[in-house]
């Protein structure tokens, strides 16, 4: 069967993939850089991300994953294949929460943890729920209290204060801690990228992934719009954590949980280069918007 006139073939299409991939990959490459990773030593351990890719699309495809099949759809030869071990693989995926910001999303969101101010309240150390220690023996019964509270003051998320416990932030970005600092990155970053593939795909349903883009901003401006996408962020993250304990609690009781979920929003600003790049495809519609509002001043 032929494909329609306005698909691109099998060529045109690596090619402009590869060409978006390069341009992914340069705030990836600028971190690797600053962190003492080199080219020599980041594109043998690309290996195990392609194999893994390709573990997924024959999952998905229902193909049988063997070394050939690996192969042909990775472009890895087979003798590299065999010699990956299974923790190569499981490092070429994101890590799930840590338990101490699933401590610290229950804290900041469980309407029995704040106050009228809507602010989290201060628990005591120890004792009957509401408690530190019942918080974290609610949220998991593998690690104890005492040594997620001092995980979690290492992180700089909670304040020791005699036999109270008081949150220090308002969304889970450790103060300290490279290594949570970075599990944090690699899983927003990841699913981010993830959505917009599938969308590009088309895969069944699309999933939410938009921003809104303006340049000719001054420094004073973008500060400003970086204090209100705060602003805009943290009621929707109360509400939408909430909604998923909702869920989790209610599909648990149900014994039908095979799915995961994150959402997020980011914000980003920089100076123009010399050559600002072609606008997305719903600027003219943020300039019109502009105009309109401009037209009934």
């Amino acid at each position: 069967m032929k494909a329609p006139p306005d698909t691109p073939s099998a060529g045109l299409r690596a090619a402009v993939a590869m060409r978006a991939a390069l341009a992914l990959l340069v705030p990836l490459a600028r971190w690797l850089v600053h962190n003492g990773v080199t080219y020599a030593s980041f594109a043998p351990a690309l290996k195990s991300v392609f194999i893994e890719a390709a573990r997924r699309e024959l999952a998905e495809s229902g193909g049988k994953q063997t070394d050939s099949a690996l192969s042909v759809l990775s472009g890895v030869q087979r003798r590299d294949i065999r010699q990956l071990d299974d923790d190569a693989l499981l490092a070429a995926q994101p890590k799930t929460p840590s338990i101490a910001s699933q401590v610290f999303t229950r804290w900041l969101t469980d309407a029995a943890l704040r106050g009228r101010g809507h602010e989290p309240i201060a628990l005591p150390k120890t004792g009957a729920a509401p408690s530190f220690d019942a918080l974290a023996r609610e949220m998991s019964s593998d690690v104890h209290p005492r040594t997620l509270l001092a995980e979690m003051e290492r992180l700089g998320l909670v304040r020791v204060d005699g036999d109270s416990v008081h949150l220090q932030a308002q969304a889970f970005v450790p103060q300290r801690g490279f290594e949570e600092m970075v599990d944090i990155f690699a899983a927003n970053a990841s699913d981010h990228l993830a959505a917009a593939a599938h969308n590009l795909r088309g895969d069944g349903d699309r999933f939410l992934e938009q921003s809104v883009f303006a340049s000719g901003l001054s420094a004073r401006s973008t500060q400003a719009l970086a204090a209100l996408a705060r602003r805009l962020w943290r009621p929707a993250f109360q509400q939408m954590a909430r909604e998923a304990t909702r869920h989790y609690q209610q599909d648990q009781r149900a014994g039908d949980a095979p799915m995961r979920m994150r959402f997020g929003v980011y914000y980003y600003a920089e100076p123009l280069r010399d050559r600002a790049p072609d606008p997305p495809a719903h600027a003219p519609v943020l300039a019109q918007r502009r105009k309109t509002a401009a037209r009934k001043r």
